[in-house]
């Protein structure tokens, strides 16, 4: 099983950006943290890299009914969607696979909730492509 959900798009990395947030805003996430990876490793190690953004995305219904399930999850919340430059030039945008990292949680009220989020993040994912 991939630990991830992926599409490749021929736009520009803040245009791709922008799409990412508006699919994840219509499926109900909103961006809790933006992680610039580039500027960040840039500035600790002096790295360069090409672009690269973790955004944080959450649903805050489905966060909820995980917490009440399980406590502890929220070690494992937000979702992170990332953002990456290519050397093409062309952007990759990838989503977390909640199915694959909840198999690591023993809890099978979680399993029905993580299906219902893998299939809203699968959506956004097939809309970007589109």
């Amino acid at each position: 099983m991939s630990y991830h959900l992926s599409t490749v798009l021929d736009t520009d990395f803040d245009k791709a950006e922008q799409q990412v947030i508006a699919k994840l805003k219509g499926e109900g996430f909103g961006v809790l943290t933006e992680i610039d990876v580039k500027a960040t490793l840039k500035k600790k190690i002096d790295v360069d890299m090409n672009r690269y953004k973790i955004l944080g995305a959450c649903n805050p219904h489905f966060a909820y009914q995980a917490l009440q399930a399980e406590p502890k999850i929220g070690t494992m919340l937000p979702c992170n969607v990332i953002v990456r430059e290519l050397d093409g030039g062309m952007i990759e945008v990838s989503a977390i696979d909640p199915m694959a990292s909840m198999q690591a949680v023993d809890n099978p009220a979680l399993t029905l909730l993580a299906t219902e989020v893998q299939q809203k993040l699968r959506q956004v994912i097939a809309e970007l492509g589109a």
